[in-house]
């Protein structure tokens, strides 16, 4: 995964981290057609978030999964600590 890729990828998990999400907020806010930036589809892959069907897929439910957590706390905690102790 490339720096880049990654780094959206953890922003992805985060945003979906943050606030109960939708599959229709997701695909309005993380859709692309760019064959390079396909952070959804990766993230889907790998395990990181699960779609919790409960009829229509538009109302479905988007979270993290314990695979996802875990490397949303294992990559951004200690960022969010070094940044902390930056700025004191």
């Amino acid at each position: 995964m490339s720096g880049q890729t990654h780094a959206l990828t953890l922003q992805f998990l985060a945003w979906i981290d943050s606030s109960p999400r939708t599959y229709a907020d997701a695909m309005d806010a993380w859709r692309t057609s760019c064959p390079r930036l396909t952070i959804w589809e990766d993230a889907l892959k790998d395990g990181l978030i699960q779609i919790e069907h409960n009829g229509q897929i538009s109302r479905a439910r988007i979270s993290l999964t314990s695979r996802g957590r875990a490397m949303l706390k294992r990559e951004v905690e200690p960022q969010m600590k070094a940044d902390k102790r930056g700025s004191s």
